[in-house]
């Protein structure tokens, strides 16, 4: 717990104190937001410092390496010997989707600016950029094994635990490239679907906050009670599930220190490099904590908003008629009256349900499999 704890901290402190003076580097150097035209609620914004989920990213990877640092130097001393301290694969694989979709968020981002407009990278080549970075994830994730032949994630297609539904039915060479396809379909719909809801000050970010506390939960009961623990019907089989905590941890903490500057009304905006990124870890939590399907449970704020987008295009294409007012569904309660603090502060308590429910369906998996 002590690691966990200590990632977290560590992350939010660097998002506290580094956003500042990263905002007054994109200021200088004119790195603004540009807004859609039909968004005349935020015009206001345009202009506004973007790209701080460059910040984001640093700080949960200085969270959960120092983390590791200051056991590793406590254990020298004498303190807290029983604590694992090792970097683990997992927690790797998770900061590389991070990372990897942050760089494609960034060039993103980076083309809005210099082109001077609302729309960044083309849709193909953001899928190849997420597509790339998806496929050494999941090659990585499937084929790296540590001594006892376990790698971090499975061909199985898991809920709360894998199911009986494995793709390894079809041999083992289908199997990896069925899983590189369903990876590829969890990772960019998460970061999709994260991107899709960052639309309001603050709104993604705290969304997020919640969604990777549970998953730091999820992961802190799977290694108290892994079968190398707690042996029995329930254990869990899940590799480096601590890490994976910590990882968990480092990201929601740096995402919550960036919250202060975020919040409505927002100093900077995340942009692309935070939205795919968020996202992609939490996919990326999702397959190696193997509750790849319980994600759209937890995460039920970011598929209800990317589930407005779809109904109105179906509806506008099938029909001719909108069902929203505009969609994502945040604005088309803006286009109603709502307050943009009230909207946000309404959808994270959509969140907060969300995240409960999935929480609970995870424990109650496991006291009725007890």
């Amino acid at each position: 717990m002590v690691n966990v704890l200590l990632a977290g901290g560590l992350s939010m402190a660097f998002a506290l104190l580094c956003t500042k003076p990263f905002i007054r580097f994109l200021v200088r150097k004119r790195y603004g937001q540009f807004i859609r035209d039909d968004l005349v609620h935020h015009h206001v914004k345009r202009g506004k410092p973007t790209m701080g989920g460059a910040v984001i990213i640093a700080a949960a990877i200085v969270g959960y390496l120092g983390s590791h640092a200051v056991l590793v130097a406590l254990g020298a001393m004498g303190v807290f010997r029983s604590i694992h301290s090792g970097l683990s694969l997992s927690a790797g694989l998770v900061l590389f989707l991070l990372t990897g979709l942050g760089v494609v968020g960034f060039l993103d981002d980076y083309t809005k600016i210099r082109k001077e407009r609302s729309l960044g990278l083309t849709s193909r080549q953001k899928l190849l950029g997420q597509t790339v970075v998806t496929v050494l994830f999941a090659l990585g994730a499937l084929l790296l094994t540590d001594d006892r032949g376990f790698s971090p994630a499975s061909t199985a297609i898991s809920f709360i635990r894998d199911t009986g539904v494995d793709l390894a039915f079809a041999g083992p060479v289908v199997a990896v490239l069925l899983f590189i396809a369903w990876s590829n379909v969890l990772i960019a719909g998460a970061s999709n679907g994260v991107n899709i809801t960052d639309g309001l000050d603050g709104l993604a970010t705290g969304a997020s906050v919640m969604v990777f506390g549970a998953y730091t939960v999820i992961s802190m009961w799977q290694y108290n009670q892994s079968c190398s623990v707690a042996p029995g019907p329930n254990c869990y089989d899940v590799r480096d599930a601590l890490d994976l905590a910590v990882v968990a941890c480092a990201i929601g903490g740096a995402c919550f220190g960036f919250l202060w500057w975020n919040t409505s009304p927002a100093e900077i905006i995340m942009g692309d490099t935070g939205s795919l990124s968020l996202g992609a870890a939490l996919a990326g939590l999702a397959i190696l904590t193997h509750t790849q399907l319980l994600l759209v449970v937890l995460g039920g704020l970011f598929v209800i908003i990317t589930a407005s987008v779809i109904i109105q295009v179906i509806s506008f294409k099938t029909t001719g008629r909108r069902v929203f007012r505009i969609a994502p569904l945040h604005h088309h309660f803006e286009m109603v009256g709502w307050s943009e603090v009230t909207i946000v502060a309404r959808f994270w308590i959509i969140a907060g349900l969300c995240v409960s429910a999935g929480l609970a369906l995870f424990y109650g998996e496991w006291v009725s499999s007890a």
